[in-house]
């Protein structure tokens, strides 16, 4: 550390951010069963101010979890159902005229949220998909010359299924950079998905979830997050990862910068839930299958061969050398 001072800051930071995730994460699990570290990839999302792609099959809790979210941070959630002809202006919301006002009013859409549930997203035209950049991205909308800025928190649980193809329309690269992270929940063991029923039998649980954080908490937290330490040789490490993905034979495009600011951010606030003011390799390694595999595109020539993103993805990252102490 720089000094006494950074490293004071560094772990009072660290120890808001761990207090407020376990009480949250304690929260979200009475109702979602044995995905602990799905919520925290998502909470690391949250304290990030990053957006999720959820590529899975239906039916495994996708909206149960977003929900689950919303609810414990005293949150607004909404959700948008995608099917082709959904237009942008359903998403982000028209100019009106009311009558009896005798003006034009403005309805804003369902993005005006702090929870986003976009469900089914690479079922939307193009142009649809194209109408969450700039709320992703720089959080507002605007419609007609007029600006709306987004509530904070404002996070995005997108998904899609990846077995579906028919009626589809693949996110375009520029999409899907703008998420921060994809995920997977999958299927529950046996033991998870007896309990699922059990706890399900008289209703949902969901229903009697209170807020345990406010939003404004949650804003306040995200600002903490950079205060968490990161060695300068890990810092590189993380440099060194990404670009490692651009280099690489069977990606025709590594990552981007921005999947490099993503790493760096989200290993901060994920050593901060696991407990420390510091970041460790092991936190970066970790993150950086989610962070980064969506980033990359395989060559044509590695496609024919049936290669696998996620495979040559790992590949990559065990072939960049650990920084070591001393």
């Amino acid at each position: 550390m720089t000094s006494d001072t950074s490293r004071a800051a560094a772990t009072e930071a660290a120890t808001a951010i761990r207090e407020v995730a376990e009480r949250v994460k304690t929260n979200i699990k009475r109702v979602i069963v044995g995905k602990d570290e799905v919520i925290d990839l998502v909470l690391v999302a949250l304290f990030s101010d990053g957006h999720i792609l959820i590529e899975d099959v239906p039916g495994i809790g996708k909206t149960m979890l977003a929900k689950s979210i919303a609810r414990s941070i005293g949150c607004e959630f909404r959700r948008i159902q995608f099917t082709p002809d959904v237009m942008p202006s359903d998403i982000t919301g028209i100019n009106f005229y009311n009558q009896k006002a005798g003006e034009f009013e403005f309805r804003p859409g369902p993005i005006v949220a702090n929870i986003v549930l976009a469900d089914e997203i690479n079922r939307a035209t193009p142009r649809t998909q194209s109408a969450l950049l700039e709320a992703m991205e720089e959080r507002q909308v605007t419609v007609e010359g007029e600006t709306l800025s987004l509530p904070r928190p404002f996070l995005v649980l997108a998904t899609q299924n990846p077995i579906e193809l028919e009626g589809t329309f693949p996110l375009p690269e520029a999409q899907l950079d703008r998420f921060f992270m994809r995920i997977g929940l999958g299927y529950p063991g046996e033991e998870e998905e007896d309990e699922v029923l059990t706890r399900f039998e008289d209703g949902s649980p969901l229903e009697e979830l209170d807020a345990v954080v406010t939003a404004e908490e949650l804003v306040h937290l995200s600002t903490l997050v950079p205060r968490v330490y990161c060695e300068p040789s890990v810092r590189r490490y993380i440099v060194q990862m990404v670009q490692a993905t651009r280099k690489h034979h069977a990606f025709e495009l590594g990552a981007s910068p921005r999947g490099s600011l993503g790493l760096y951010r989200g290993s901060r606030a994920l050593a901060a839930l696991r407990g420390r003011d510091y970041v460790l390799p092991d936190d970066v390694k970790f993150l950086a299958p989610y962070v980064l595999t969506h980033r990359a595109i395989l060559s044509s020539q590695s496609r024919l061969r049936g290669g696998d993103a996620s495979a040559v993805m790992q590949e990559v990252i065990d072939s960049v050398p650990v920084p070591v102490e001393g």
